[in-house]
């Protein structure tokens, strides 16, 4: 169940989805970012919160923009999370959509994937306790998961899965949040089991997707506003093209409580590890609705 990130609300209300996710059965609880958004959180202190609060849930991101962060810092700042939360962190990374946000971060936007590529490495060698710089004191905490904070990859493509296939422990699928697609979900998930075939790799990649959901009082209405205002964000960065995908993805979208259970019934036959739910208001009875709806 993914948190009220893209929603103006205050702590009362943050505090309420922690502990309503927390209860129960969900397996998770889960962030999201976007930095030039007016009512956006940030990870790092959301996810310590969320730490310090729940005891059962794991705790995801899906997914932080990585080539814009300091590889070092960021690395503290999750191990941090991991060892506040007890080992139940999983980090879902990937290049980002928007270029204004490395813009806004002071983050050069060339190259992205490479620096993701070095990012990991430069994370992964953190928690591993070697020194960042030769002669000096490793930098802490260490996380308490033995392996490592484990890394999913926000990636679609051929290439992408190739390169996520050497340092990931499987694919998070951003395709399918406004639209659920069983069938090209299963059929991305042989493609990623494939790249990790291809890779050498004997394990089986972890494959989900998050979806966004409504089911308050009118659905639709919830639905169509929240993707009206998120995408009419880019109008100024692309211009016509901001408008055009307005238009197109509200004509498209799927809300209510027949969408909601289409598509964790589509997961499940679609062989998915995980669905993420990515709610469309700040409202926590909206938690409740979606057990109602699923029977949980």
């Amino acid at each position: 169940m993914g948190l009220p990130t893209l929603f103006p609300h205050g702590r009362e209300t943050e505090l309420a989805w922690y502990r309503k996710i927390d209860e129960g059965p969900w397996d998770g609880l889960v962030t999201y970012e976007r930095l030039l958004y007016p009512h956006s959180w940030s990870v790092v202190p959301q996810l310590a919160a969320a730490a310090a609060v729940t005891e059962r849930v794991r705790l995801w991101t899906d997914v932080v923009t990585l080539p814009m962060r300091n590889p070092v810092m960021f690395a503290k700042d999750m191990a941090t999370i991991d060892v506040l939360s007890g080992g139940r962190l999983t980090l879902g990374v990937g290049i980002g959509a928007w270029d204004e946000d490395y813009v806004a971060a002071g983050s050069p936007t060339d190259r992205k994937r490479q620096r993701m590529d070095a990012a990991v490495a430069t994370m992964r060698k953190v928690w591993a306790q070697e020194p960042p710089v030769e002669g000096h004191h490793p930098v802490g905490p260490t996380p308490v998961q033995a392996a490592g904070i484990p890394l999913l990859a926000g990636v679609v493509g051929p290439k992408a899965l190739a390169r996520a296939a050497k340092w990931a422990v499987g694919v998070s699928d951003p395709a399918n949040s406004l639209h659920f697609d069983a069938e090209n979900l299963a059929a991305q998930r042989e493609r990623v089991a494939q790249a990790w075939q291809a890779a050498g790799r004997t394990d089986k990649p972890h494959f989900s997707t998050p979806i966004w959901f409504a089911l308050g009082p009118d659905p639709e209405t919830q639905l169509r506003d929240h993707v009206r205002e998120f995408w009419d964000q880019e109008v100024v960065a692309t211009g016509p093209a901001g408008s055009y995908l307005t238009d197109a993805t509200t004509g498209m979208l799927n809300f209510g409580p027949s969408a909601l259970l289409t598509a964790v019934n589509g997961a499940r036959e679609a062989g998915l590890d995980e669905l993420r739910l990515i709610p469309t208001t700040a409202d926590p009875d909206e938690i409740d609705r979606a057990r109602d709806v699923l029977g949980i």
